[in-house]
């Protein structure tokens, strides 16, 4: 029999123009070998930061309606689910009974959890939507990507150490992910974002570090670009966590760069502004195909 293929079901938020959520998810996922089929949990112009958006916010009732749809036509065979922006309680919520329904066809299928919330000390979410995170989605969860401040959130502990972080990594294995990552933290130094990442498989046990090169600018999507690239080569990789992190980490470096060197070339000015500043995905095709490994994580 054939093998089935990949298919992930990424419900997060969509820009008409730019890449955030499902526009900065999809591409990657799909240069990689993955069919993806996206609920966008809002549907924007562009993404907030640019201080004028317009746009709709799907429901409960929405989402639950899609999912339904996709049952009733036997359209509902993952083998993963992403989440990333969700904007509402109710919403939430109702992602745990997707979880369990998705689950009901495939029990193999890997729910990867990027907890969106916030960065940089600003929460950018109801505050009710981390409860029900703590409770109800972590549970859930097999591979959760939270930030430095969304880990801090999640656990109601600040993380000003490297034990810090870890203290919080184990509060998260407890909570049943079997792969917990921080995407970044401010604990590396003054050139150097910190991201640590820890995967328990059985009686393997990994515990990793790796230092991120800090770029100038401001970048979004790029949580949501990291929380995809995991996924893909976790299951590339066959969940060898130590490989799959320097593969994700080399491909964001490279867009990193290739979107400063494009908006630094365009720009009038030395701060170049949101549009010139969107991810350059489409050239980084090869990049996304086969990065090269530049930075090696580091076993603790």
């Amino acid at each position: 029999m054939a093998e089935k293929r990949q298919r992930v079901l990424s419900i997060q938020s969509h820009v008409v123009s730019g890449y955030v959520g499902n526009k900065s998810a999809t591409f990657p996922l799909q240069v990689l070998g993955f069919e993806v089929d996206a609920i966008n949990s809002v549907q924007f112009s562009n993404h907030t930061g640019y201080g004028y958006w317009k746009g709709q916010v799907l429901d409960e009732r929405e989402l639950e309606g899609l999912v339904d749809g996709l049952h009733h036509n036997g359209l509902d065979y993952y083998t993963h689910l992403l989440t990333g922006y969700i904007g509402s309680a109710g919403f939430l919520k109702y992602i745990a009974h997707v979880v369990k329904q998705l689950r009901e066809v495939n029990p193999d299928l890997v729910y990867v959890c990027d907890p969106v919330m916030g960065d940089n000390g600003k929460m950018y979410v109801p505050e009710e939507l981390l409860e029900i995170y703590q409770d109800t989605i972590l549970p859930l969860a097999d591979i959760i990507t939270p930030n430095q401040f969304e880990a801090e959130l999640l656990t109601g502990k600040q993380i000003k150490s490297v034990d810090d972080a870890w203290q919080a990594v184990e509060h998260f294995h407890k909570k049943g992910c079997h792969t917990v990552v921080l995407s970044s933290t401010d604990l590396g130094n003054d050139e150097n974002l910190l991201a640590l990442a820890s995967s328990r498989t059985g009686d393997r046990k990994t515990e990793l570090t790796i230092h991120i090169p800090k770029l100038p600018g401001i970048f979004t999507g790029t949580g949501d670009l990291f929380a995809a690239l995991l996924l893909a080569w976790m299951w590339r990789t066959n969940n060898q966590l130590k490989p799959s992190l320097e593969k994700v980490i080399a491909t964001l470096q490279a867009v990193l760069k290739r979107t400063l060197h494009f908006a630094t070339e365009r720009s009038k000015s030395a701060k170049p502004g949101f549009a010139l500043m969107e991810l350059q995905l489409i050239p980084s095709k090869a990049d996304i195909e086969n990065p090269e490994t530049i930075i090696e994580a580091e076993v603790r």
